[in-house]
């Protein structure tokens, strides 16, 4: 396989082997990255995210998206705690959880083990890319590139463009975008960007609904996809999401937006009860098989 065409840089880094970040890591690799680097808090989740994107190798296979032996996919990929092996790599993307403090922190970290001609983005889904770039020492080299869960199976990555984001990375990243075989959206750094911000006011106002016995969730949903032609319901996209995640976001956008984004009191007692959607198997749905 020639890695060569690809406008991405040969070598890709992520920070953090979560959910999102082995779905970016198992991207860059089927679109051609001659290797993958990931970075995560310990060698146990280390050997966790090395599994989850081994995983989603196996599935691409077996669905055909990709060809040839796991093996030749897997060799390319490196899964450490250790941060000094993003040294090699051309871009970092950075996908640890959705506060301000832990990402400036590996932001950071990142940063100063990337050589002065590498990139770095953030995969925060609402969090000032503006904000976060002004403790970098090469703010021009940085952006945001918001990816979607589940990320082998979506088709859109929100490019962010911060004030301080160069004109080569502002061209650049939509074309990496395109590289993996998504959509690219761009838009100018603003609380929530387009996606978050539209999606979780959609979302909110559908918990408000619940909570005030408008409908059940199902119908609530159901009005969604066969009225508005919604591939999916906002409260089953919220439990796919995390209540917990889209709490923060909301608490967020409420902070630099205002009150029409006050997450409902029906949100607050489902993350407090520990019903946070399917990754805790209870949410506005029930998920017995996790």
């Amino acid at each position: 396989m020639s890695h060569t065409t690809q406008p991405f840089p040969a070598t890709v880094g992520v920070l953090g082997g979560g959910r999102m970040g082995a779905g970016i890591a198992h991207a860059f690799l089927v679109a051609g990255a001659a290797e993958v680097v990931v970075v995560d808090v310990s060698e146990e989740a280390a050997q966790t995210a090395a599994a989850r994107i081994t995983k989603d190798l196996e599935a691409s296979l077996t669905r055909g998206k990709i060809t040839g032996e796991l093996a030749s996919w897997s060799d390319r990929l490196t899964v450490t705690s250790d941060v000094t092996a993003f040294c090699r790599c051309g871009l970092v993307v950075e996908a640890v959880p959705e506060d301000m403090t832990l990402k400036v922190d590996s932001l950071r970290r990142a940063e100063a083990q990337l050589g002065p001609e590498a990139w770095l983005a953030t995969n925060t889904s609402s969090l000032s890319i503006t904000s976060l770039a002004e403790h970098l020492e090469r703010p021009e080299r940085f952006c945001g590139l918001h990816f979607f869960n589940p990320v082998p199976a979506s088709k859109l990555v929100e490019v962010v463009l911060a004030e301080r984001t160069g004109e080569e990375l502002a061209a650049l990243s939509p074309r990496w975008v395109e590289a993996l075989g998504k959509t690219p959206v761009v838009v100018k750094d603003a609380p929530g960007f387009a996606s978050s911000r539209l999606g979780v006011a959609i979302g909110l106002e559908a918990i408000r609904m619940v909570e005030e016995g408008v409908a059940a969730p199902a119908d609530i949903d159901n009005a969604m996809v066969l009225g508005y032609k919604f591939p999916i319901g906002p409260l089953a996209l919220t439990d796919i999401v995390g209540l917990d995640v889209r709490l923060g976001i909301a608490e967020y956008l409420q902070s630099q937006l205002g009150e029409r984004f006050a997450p409902p009191q029906l949100m607050r007692d489902m993350v407090a009860r520990g019903e946070l959607g399917k990754k805790s198997g209870k949410g506005f749905y029930d998920y017995p098989e996790r």
